[in-house]
């Protein structure tokens, strides 16, 4: 794709863009009265504008019902999970009893590696990325400790080359390979929300069964961002977050996939809730866990209906959308975003020294929508200066301004809007 860096270009993509209109279906925070140029969706994405009518339909449901909205509210409380097997399994590639939502990320993260983490004196090693998100970083020492194990010895971090800021793949079936008679569990971000690299999960996942070890993927970063096909790739299991790019709210309900051969094995150990037990004799209430087939046997408690309600109306938009349609144009928002950048760099640079590194892999294939930007100088002020011009981007210590152009929301005009603003800012 050939580029130009200028609104006339710009607007002339987003005329031709074919999913413009779904722009329209969110809420955009404003500053100073003025519409804000939204970059943050890799944190939080917008509101869609059907989400408050979606949530009112439960309060009158449950004003007009009480308990009996169970089973006689539009939608009935008792199976209103299963709503989301089918737009899930979309996503993520997937059967659709591979899919649930349910929990939270890293709730769910601990109650798969109940079943998927199950270290002997000889297998006891863990693999994941360097500076993965904190929150996998404590569920991964706790499970560690919580088996005996010390995590200094059993948590094997991958780490870039010297001089370089990203994995290579190679890199990553190579340490598999040499752990291979230690090793129990491959567990990674499918998209590294620091550098915004999206990993290799069907090698990662190939090399890892064939070391005899289990993989799974954080996808808080991949779901709705990058195509997965998680039973294809024959995936462990993998979990993920609803409130980024999926667009269904802060701390919005999560979601789970656990293979096919491993959901329908109701002997794998877990542990149970009610909400989990078969659905026929779930009211019975009787003794002894009997797992439904699939991954709603992982369920724990009932259906959290409010937040649902909101996820349930944020999938609706993204199913009309579609994955392909929407990874297509992210790839050109982001090539966009990228030309710009580079474009800035090599003006700015031989003028006062100014150097913006591109901390993301430049291979639209390992990368989502996310840039990762490191600046020579000034960086924070920056990220300020941006804010007080209406556009808001994401900091992350020591030095990272992370940009994520969603292309459910943002156009062709957004991202060029933010590199006229950078533009100046470095000069």
């Amino acid at each position: 794709m050939n580029y130009n860096n200028t609104l006339e270009f710009a607007q002339e993509y987003d005329k031709a863009d074919k999913l413009s209109g779904f722009r329209k279906k969110f809420f955009f925070p404003e500053l100073k009265g003025n519409e804000a140029v939204y970059f943050c969706g890799n944190s939080l994405g917008l509101q869609p504008k059907t989400a408050s009518a979606a949530l009112q339909q439960e309060l009158n449901d449950w004003a007009k019902f009480a308990v009996e909205g169970h089973f006689h509210a539009k939608e009935p409380w008792f199976s209103y999970e299963t709503m989301f097997n089918k737009p899930l399994a979309k996503i993520v590639g997937a059967m659709p009893s591979e899919v649930c939502a349910m929990g939270s990320l890293t709730n769910n993260l601990h109650l798969l590696m109940v079943s998927f983490y199950r270290p002997s004196t000889k297998r006891f090693k863990i693999i994941c990325e360097e500076e993965a998100f904190a929150s996998d970083q404590y569920a991964l020492e706790s499970q560690v400790k919580f088996h005996g194990y010390n995590p200094d010895e059993a948590i094997v971090e991958l780490k870039p080359r010297t001089g370089e800021f990203t994995l290579r793949t190679e890199d990553i079936l190579t340490q598999i390979e040499e752990l291979k008679d230690e090793l129990a569990l491959v567990l990674i971000g499918g998209v590294n929300y620091y550098t915004g690299q999206a990993f290799d999960m069907k090698s990662i996942t190939g090399a890892a069964h064939k070391a005899g070890a289990i993989a799974g993927f954080d996808l808080a970063h991949a779901v709705g961002n990058i195509l997965t096909n998680l039973h294809d790739w024959n995936v462990d299991f993998a979990c993920w977050c609803s409130y980024k790019y999926l667009n269904s709210g802060p701390g919005s309900v999560a979601g789970i996939f656990v293979h096919e051969k491993h959901g329908n094995n109701s002997k794998l150990p877990r542990f149970a809730g009610w909400w989990g037990n078969n659905r026929d004799t779930r009211f019975k209430m009787e003794k002894g866990f009997v797992p439904a087939l699939g991954a709603d046997g992982w369920q724990l408690s009932n259906a959290p209906i409010f937040s649902m309600a909101v996820h349930k109306a944020a999938l609706d938009i993204f199913d009309e959308a579609g994955i392909e349609s929407l990874r297509s144009k992210s790839e050109q928002l982001t090539g966009f975003l990228e030309f710009i950048v580079d474009e800035i760099n090599n003006q700015q640079s031989t003028v006062n020294g100014q150097h913006i590194k591109i901390l993301t892999p430049r291979n639209k294939n390992e990368r989502g929508c996310q840039l990762s930007l490191v600046f020579s100088e000034n960086g924070k002020q920056i990220h300020e200066q941006l804010l007080k011009a209406r556009i808001i981007s994401d900091w992350r210590n020591p030095d990272v301004i992370r940009l994520a152009p969603a292309p459910l929301y943002n156009s062709f005009e957004d991202v060029w809007k933010f590199g006229d603003e950078l533009n100046k800012l470095v000069k």
